[in-house]
């Protein structure tokens, strides 16, 4: 689908600082895609639909999750906002004719991370935090890191996360921390070289 088309598309359902952040999201995506080797195209289009339900209202996210078929946990009952990633996927695909199982799982995991992330899904994950628009204690440390390590400059990204969910007394997504648990457990485990 036409980038064009889409950002026009998303004009119609975003706030302009909403369309601002995803426009934003896109382009620093795809710098990172360029800088780690990832497919430039993909990158763009997962940043720029990454938050295309963002501005669905928070009383119609779990109806809209159940809709799609979405398995709505019980983090996510109570805290509903964290459903409009992945309604963010299923809209890229029923609404913009995505279906790159690639995008669909980057925009899916932009909020809450996983284990196992793809290179697109760091990228996208980090660029909704690192992208101009954004501006939190910490960011210049994750931004600068996000130039020369993406695995160093994620977990910065998910440890700030976590702090600032644990100093608001919020819930922490199982799916967050598996993110973290898994960068640790790649960076702990030596690589066993078979001859």
């Amino acid at each position: 689908m036409d980038y064009e088309y889409i950002l026009t598309q998303l004009s119609k359902i975003l706030s302009s600082k909403r369309l601002q952040h995803s426009v934003g999201v896109s382009k620093t995506a795809e710098e990172m895609a360029e800088r780690f080797g990832g497919d430039k195209v993909k990158a763009g289009l997962a940043g720029l639909l990454h938050d295309a339900a963002r501005e669905v209202p928070v009383a119609d996210l779990l109806p809209m999750a159940q809709a799609f078929g979405i398995v709505v946990s019980d983090i996510e009952k109570a805290e509903p906002i964290l459903l409009h990633a992945p309604i963010s996927a299923k809209l890229a695909e029923s609404k913009f004719n995505i279906h790159d199982a690639e995008i669909l799982q980057a925009i899916f995991l932009h909020t809450t991370g996983g284990a196992h992330m793809s290179l697109l899904d760091k990228i996208i994950y980090l660029a909704d935090v690192i992208e101009p628009g954004r501006n939190f204690g910490g960011l210049e440390e994750i931004r600068a890191m996000a130039y020369s390590d993406l695995d160093k400059a994620l977990l910065l990204a998910l440890d700030q996360s976590i702090s600032y969910i644990l100093e608001e007394g919020g819930l922490i997504h199982p799916a967050t921390i598996e993110a973290r648990n898994d960068l640790l457990i790649k960076q702990r485990t030596p690589i066993l070289h078979t001859t």
